[in-house]
Formats: C-alpha cells, structure tokens, sequence
C-alpha cells in the first residue's frame, strides 16, 4: 500500500494511498494528507453524516441519538463532528446500537475536543469507529480549522441529517458543503417559534428531505443506500397535553399555563412532578421541554405517562 503510514499512535493517507476514501477524491481539492486513529477501512464504508447545534435542546439530541441508531442498525457508518450536542449525541446512539462513528475533528485526530465528548473519541480510537483530521497531529482547536472539516465531513457522506439547527451556523455550512457536493441532504423539522430550528426549516423549505419519523429515516436510507433497517422497534412516547404542547415548541410555565387554560401554581406543580420523573427539563432561558429520554420513550411516571 503506497504512501501509507501506520503506526502505534496513529496512521496517515495521501491520496494515492489504498485506503483513501474514494467519496473524497471527487472534490476538487481533497486532502493531501488525512491522519487518523482507529480503523482506517471505515472511511470507505457507506456513512451517513449527523450534524446539528452544539447547544442542542432534547428534542435535538433525540432526533441524533434516533439517527445514529437507525444508522447502525442499518449497517452504515455515523460520521460527526464529535462537537457535543447532537454530534456526540448521535456517535452515542450509533455505538449503543453496535454499530460504528467517525469523528472528523477541528483539531488533531490525537487530540479531543470537547472533553465532554471524551467518550466518543475513545471508542472510536479503539476499533469501534476512527477519528481522522485533516490538521497535523497536536493542533490545537482553531476556529478556521472547522469549517474545513464539515466540508470533509459532507465529503465522506453519502448523505447528512441536519438534527436542529439556528441560522448561519456550523450546522447548516455542513448541510450548504454537502449540496455543493451532490450529496442529499436530510432535515428534521422544529416549531417555526423555535430559534434552535431555523436553519432546519429553512433546509426544508429550499429543498432539503423532510424527515417526520423513524419511518422517514428509514425511507430515506433505503432510497439512498440501498439497504434496509435490520431491527424495527416501537418506540412509546409521551402522551398528554402538557407534554404534547412542549414538545411542539418549549415554553416558560407562565405560557404553558395560559396555552393549556389551566391555573399557574397547578402547571407549576405539574411541571415539577414531570422534572423529578425525567420527562421533562428546564432549559437555561427559562422554557420547559420534553427531555430526551421521554422523547425517546425511556421515562414514565408510575408506569404510563401522565398529562
């Protein structure tokens, strides 16, 4: 294998190298150099890219963590940023479903950032998946180095799932890299009040696959993979109106109350019960949302849901 380097700490391909993956020699300027750590045989698999905000709300993290485990069982490969938020979230989904993650990194493939993700880069360090970089090994994070890698990110994709995502974000150049591309692009919806959603909708609206459910995905995944989903499972979810007006669009207790009629101290109690339960979380402005175990049908009150 010519122009290959393989060694404990890590391996490094050229374009001429065996293992470069062929999606990325169809840009017009691959990289001449990608160091990575892991299995090197990952990067020629069918992936399926997952991106979206680094400062995700439950219903961001579940639509990752959905993705990356309809992904698995699917045979296909989750490729991220390795950012926390829905990065992480759907490299986690992949790996507990058995499956495989890349992480493209912003820094060196030696090298984690975030720490929060620490537990992402270890698995794939260890056979599970593999971290690559198009940065020299030790660069540090640098804020041009990122957009340069979700490029290479829409590269190894055979297609990216936009989980949530704001207006000009990291999130939506990936999705914009990918068009450029000719890859397709996929996007879950959110409430048009929701700020975390924008750049989601506005894929949807210039074009980009809408995806509803698990159904969806898997549509999608058989039209553009060609393989079909080995395991169907039913996922339960909430039920009732409080969860079912939060899960449209997260509010603060003074709207819940005034949306579902219902007396403020009464919501507020409600609310309280739902948080000690698991089924819902106060995000950091205020709103109440469904947490991402309720979304994903892991958190009950006394065995059923509860309005």
């Amino acid at each position: 294998m010519a122009n290959e380097r393989f060694d404990a700490q890590g391996w490094e391909l050229t374009p001429e190298s065996d293992l470069y993956p062929k999606q990325l020699l169809g840009m017009e300027s691959p990289p001449p150099i990608i160091y990575g750590r892991g299995d090197p045989e990952l990067l020629s698999t069918m992936c399926l890219g997952v991106v979206g905000a680094r400062l995700a709300t439950p219903y961001g993290l579940a639509v990752a963590e959905m993705a990356g485990r309809i992904a698995a069982e699917s045979g296909i490969t989750v490729v991220s940023g390795g950012a926390r938020g829905c990065d992480a979230s759907a490299a986690r989904g992949a790996l507990g479903a058995g499956g495989n993650t890349i992480v493209v990194a912003g820094t060196g493939a030696d090298q984690v950032y975030p720490l929060r993700s620490r537990d992402v880069f270890e698995a794939a360090w260890s056979g599970r998946g593999a971290v690559i970089s198009i940065e020299p090994w030790g660069t540090p994070p640098q804020p041009w180095a990122f957009p340069k890698r979700n490029v290479v990110i829409a590269g190894l994709s055979t297609a990216i799932l936009v989980c949530e995502a704001g207006q000009r974000s990291g999130t939506t150049s990936t999705a914009l890299a990918a068009i450029e591309l000719g890859r397709e692009v996929y996007a879950a919806p959110g409430s048009i009040y929701s700020p975390e959603s924008t750049g989601a909708n506005e894929l949807i609206r210039d074009g980009a696959h809408i995806v509803c459910s698990e159904s969806d995905l898997e549509m999608l995944i058989s039209q553009d993979f060609g393989v079909l989903r080995l395991v169907r499972e039913e996922i339960a979810t909430p039920k009732g109106r409080l969860l079912s007006a939060l899960t449209a669009n997260p509010m603060r207790p003074d709207d819940l109350a005034n949306y579902l009629g219902l007396d403020p101290i009464e919501t507020v109690r409600i609310l309280s019960d739902h948080e000690v339960a698991g089924l819902v979380t106060r995000m950091p402005d205020g709103r109440y949302a469904p947490t991402q175990d309720a979304l994903l049908g892991r958190a009950r009150i006394g065995g059923q849901y509860e309005a």
